[in-house]
């Protein structure tokens, strides 16, 4: 049996007459059906999926290799296991879920399921990653002038959520996550996700029906990863 992906309208936006979703549909007849539950070509995730499952089997190399880098490098300079955690964490929206806004997205993702410091501090490294903290040793990523120029403006939002960060209680623990999520794009480094299993065991709650199946209110979001391909 053939099955078809329709692109998400998130993939489409701009297509006002739905042209991408038309062509595909148009194929459908005997023997060719729309995408649901399993694509074959991905890899198939348990029927109860743990944290580390997402990393090995949804998330790309290069995502995974970033969260991984940054939280070795937390726990090698001596952070706590939060920290550690919050570094592990703090991309995980841009694993295989949404770029735009994607400290928001993983806070809200993974709130159910951690301490409320470790959330916090991933939705608020977003924004701390556009404003330097000298006396940190945090400086404007470089990189930010090749993606956007010199003269970017940060938008509103983010300045609104730096001040309101630099006041709170938890500032340093968004800071931490900017300080290794700077370094953590090493090409050819390799850590098995399996370093962190102890960890996460201690520290993010794994529902026993799986995630995505513990009917949390982000279990939808985790169900996105698993079948991204679905129509409906």
């Amino acid at each position: 049996m053939r099955r078809l992906s329709v692109p998400q309208p998130i993939a489409t936006i701009g297509d006002f007459e739905g042209a991408a979703e038309k062509r595909v549909l148009a194929e459908l007849g005997p023997g060719t059906l729309l995408m649901a539950g399993d694509n074959p070509a991905l890899p198939q995730m348990p029927a109860r999926p743990r944290l580390l499952d997402f990393y090995r089997l949804r998330f790309s190399n290069a995502a995974r290799s970033h969260l991984l880098q940054s939280a070795m490098l937390a726990r090698k300079a001596g952070h706590g296991e939060k920290i550690v955690l919050a570094c592990l964490l703090h991309d995980i929206a841009m694993g295989a879920l949404m770029r735009t806004d994607h400290g928001y997205w993983g806070a809200q993702l993974i709130a159910p399921y951690v301490d409320e410091e470790v959330a916090w501090a991933v939705r608020h490294h977003q924004a701390l990653r556009f404003f330097p903290d000298p006396a940190v040793g945090y400086e404007y990523p470089q990189a930010y002038l090749r993606f956007w120029g010199p003269d970017y403006e940060v938008p509103g939002y983010l300045k609104r959520d730096f001040e309101a960060a630099r006041e709170h209680r938890w500032y340093m623990s968004a800071r931490t996550i900017t300080l290794y999520d700077l370094y953590a794009f090493e090409d050819n480094v390799n850590i098995d996700p399996g370093e962190f299993e102890d960890l996460i065991g201690r520290h993010f709650k794994q529902p026993e029906e799986g995630l995505g199946f513990d009917n949390s209110p982000t279990a939808h979001m985790w169900r996105t990863m698993i079948w991204p391909d679905n129509f409906l």
